[in-house]
């Protein structure tokens, strides 16, 4: 099933590309910013495919990746779930890209 992204039950998942590194304190700032603003989730477990199919059988539709060039720029992967694409965007600008893509009122 494919919700659209203001209907999925989960609107979005951080994921640590591995599990040290300190890349599980960057995905955990990441999440607990998303989460104040809606339901999310946090998965460190298996393949990244793995994690990404798991969301995208719940509809949940973006994932955000963080992984050693999160730590050398600040920049995280956003990946759509209906499109597949993912763009590399600020880790600063997570919240601000979800409003943006879930809240049709910031649309310009």
């Amino acid at each position: 099933m494919c919700f659209h992204p203001r209907m999925a039950p989960i609107k979005a998942a951080v994921f640590p590309l591995v599990n040290k590194d300190g890349m599980p304190e960057l995905a955990h700032r990441i999440y607990e910013a998303v989460r104040k603003f809606w339901p999310a989730q946090y998965d460190a477990k298996q393949s990244i495919g793995k994690r990404y199919a798991r969301m995208d059988e719940a509809g949940t539709p973006f994932c955000f990746t963080i992984d050693g060039q999160t730590k050398e720029d600040g920049t995280v992967t956003v990946r759509d779930r209906d499109t597949g694409h993912q763009i590399r965007i600020s880790d600063e600008k997570v919240v601000a890209y979800l409003k943006e893509h879930l809240e049709p009122a910031h649309r310009a």
